[in-house]
């Protein structure tokens, strides 16, 4: 059992009771059994949750629905659990659901699981989504700094050179300041060929 499933069975015994339900979608090898859970009419969340996790972290694809809907709750241990899920599953979609995710005003104060998803993710949305992102949240005022903070260090760790001008506006926030400088520490020198 990998830490993370520990910590998503941990945090759900509760919630389940610790009923027979709880412990069978623990213990079965049955993926159409989960793969039903998804789609039961009265599952409870906890229900649910379980039987993505297992399923995505097992490349099963008919999870992946149910994770963007978990990596988008307020709850965010649901988010951390989906993230981790999503990343085990390698399905092609998920790099654009989570740029959607994350680029959605509407959504900021749910946007820090996706834009540490999209980091994770290395993908071709990643940059473009995490630098429209920030470029958002560098208004004065910003309530959402720990997701902008998280923008800043998904781009330097991504390393793209397009990056350079939005993580140099991110300079004068006391908050971004420190994480922009080495984010941009790590970008390939201005006239540099190649990311």
């Amino acid at each position: 059992m990998d830490e993370e499933f520990r910590s998503l069975t941990d945090r759900l015994a509760d919630e389940a009771g610790e009923s027979a339900a709880y412990r069978r979608l623990l213990a079965t090898d049955d993926d159409e059994e989960l793969a039903r859970v998804l789609v039961e009419r009265e599952r409870p969340l906890w229900a649910r949750e379980i039987a993505a996790f297992r399923l995505g972290c097992g490349g099963d694809r008919r999870a992946f629905e149910a994770l963007v809907l978990l990596l988008n709750h307020r709850d965010p241990e649901r988010c951390v659990s989906a993230a981790h899920a999503l990343v085990r599953l390698g399905d092609p979609r998920t790099p654009r659901a989570a740029a959607a995710l994350a680029t959605n005003p509407l959504r900021t104060a749910y946007a820090l699981h996706p834009v540490r998803l999209l980091t994770a993710l290395r993908a071709p949305e990643s940059v473009p989504a995490l630098i429209g992102t920030l470029e958002r949240l560098l208004g004065p005022d910003e309530p959402h700094w720990r997701v902008a903070l998280a923008c800043v260090e998904g781009l330097g760790q991504l390393g793209d050179a397009r990056a350079r001008p939005v993580l140099e506006g991110a300079l004068p926030h006391p908050r971004l300041a420190g994480a922009a400088e080495r984010a941009i520490s790590r970008l390939p020198s201005p006239g540099a060929s190649g990311d």
